[in-house]
């Protein structure tokens, strides 16, 4: 380092004007004399001062250094002799100025302190060095707290500005967005999730009024977007180009992302009650003779959300009236029972078919349809298996409802007796003729 514009006419290492050595020592006992100046050492370090002030010209003072900081502590000595007009612009990464400022603090430097400290506060970081910086700093203590003041906790109302700024173009709320919008608005969603995740001011968050309302107008933005894309693709001239496709998908990805934050918010009945009343249109479109052989993304993508939402109300997630949960099985169960072996054919046909219905997915569906066809009115349970065991047997593989009905079953032969041991006798007569008629096959 250039240290030949300094205040004083001195310069670290000139034997002629010294009148103090600094011995640094390594751990391997490496030892190397820096012949300095008892003015500059005094001036610029307490702890030369205080080592100083009982010690006769001429002296050494011994200083032990690690391996890791031995380099530190000759830039610091070095740092020492420049002008304080210099300082700042002598620093030139963020792993000498972290090294030289620790080796300040040792030796109590409080100009380079300072600068070190100015200078780790306004210089960017990369991934390991913010990591090194926060053990450093922790070490320090107050005096290095100014470092970190970019990744302080911010208050509860700055964090609710930011988390509703973010839904806002997460769910294109509001006027269209600019060039590049569609990756700024995914990089958003992936930053409402990640601000979801579970720590202390969640809660806090997500249980404000303000946020949830605008949560709300999101998923109603989004849903509204998906009907008027659905409703205009069979009007489309060409229905095997990818930009037709392109665009319900989005919408489709925009729902399936926004299904992942409701749950957080305790929010997630607003979209199954949607999704419920959208699902005859939603059939009637993909149902369409004119997409029998096109839109096969399509048609597996709303098989997975409803899949979301079978899950939410089959295991109580989200409460809906029995005649809700009864529209529910009656539109998906058909559509889905017949999607499947149509999708296992066009694997067969096709080797590199990517639309299929996985293991995971076939199995959560049909766990909650079991789950739904057991908490609805006997009536309505005997109604649905009926349906399911009228159709042939390639279609009563999937969904596996067999476990509803031995519990149907079961508690059809053993209602009247159990009702009537609890005192409730009223109508069980009719309730078990009207329940054994309807299953009859």
């Amino acid at each position: 380092m250039d240290i030949t514009g300094v205040a004083k006419p001195y310069k670290l290492g000139d034997q002629n004007t010294s009148d103090i050595i600094v011995r640094l020592r390594n751990v391997e006992g490496r030892p190397e004399l820096f012949y300095s100046h008892s003015t500059i050492l005094i001036n610029k370090s307490k702890f030369f001062a205080d080592q100083l002030s009982c010690r006769n010209p001429g002296s050494c003072i011994e200083i032990h250094c690690s391996k890791t900081n031995y380099d530190y502590h000759v830039n610091l000595l070095r740092l020492l002799y420049l002008p304080s007009d210099s300082l700042l612009d002598s620093l030139d990464s963020v792993k000498s100025a972290l090294g030289t400022l620790q080796v300040a603090v040792i030796l109590d430097c409080e100009e380079i302190k300072k600068v070190c400290i100015q200078y780790l506060e306004a210089v960017p970081w990369k991934d390991k060095e913010e990591e090194e910086i926060l053990i450093v700093v922790s070490k320090l203590g107050p005096i290095a707290m100014p470092i970190i003041a970019r990744i302080q906790p911010v208050d509860l109302r700055a964090t609710k500005n930011v988390f509703v700024s973010a839904v806002r173009f997460a769910t294109s709320i509001g006027e269209p967005c600019p060039m590049f919008s569609d990756d700024l608005k995914i990089s958003a969603q992936e930053q409402v999730e990640y601000m979801l995740a579970e720590d202390g001011d969640t809660p806090l968050v997500t249980a404000d009024a303000e946020v949830k309302s605008v949560v709300k107008m999101g998923l109603s933005q989004i849903c509204s977007s998906f009907e008027k894309e659905l409703s205009s693709l069979l009007s489309e001239t060409d229905l095997t180009s990818e930009t037709a496709e392109d665009k319900i998908m989005q919408n489709l990805s925009d729902i399936e992302w926004i299904c992942n934050i409701l749950p957080k918010m305790d929010l997630m009945k607003e979209f199954v009650s949607s999704w419920v009343e959208m699902s005859g249109k939603i059939l009637g479109v993909v149902e369409d003779t004119k997409l029998d052989s096109f839109m096969w993304g399509l048609k597996i993508k709303v098989i997975e959300v409803t899949g979301k939402v079978l899950e939410a109300v089959g295991y109580g997630n989200v409460i809906l009236p029995a005649p809700c949960r009864v529209k529910l099985l009656k539109t998906w169960l058909p559509y889905i029972r017949k999607m499947k072996p149509l999708l296992e054919a066009k694997s067969i046909e096709e080797a590199d078919f990517p639309h299929k219905m996985d293991e995971d997915l076939c199995e959560n569906i049909e766990g909650a349809m079991v789950q739904l066809v057991l908490a609805l009115p006997s009536n309505d349970q005997a109604d649905i298996l009926a349906g399911w065991m009228k159709n042939n047997d390639e279609q009563v593989k999937y969904p596996d409802l067999s476990e509803a009905f031995e519990v149907w079953c079961y508690r059809t032969k053993s209602a009247k007796r159990r009702l009537l041991e609890g005192g409730l006798d009223g109508g069980v007569e009719n309730a078990t003729t009207t329940t054994t008629t309807t299953i009859s096959l």
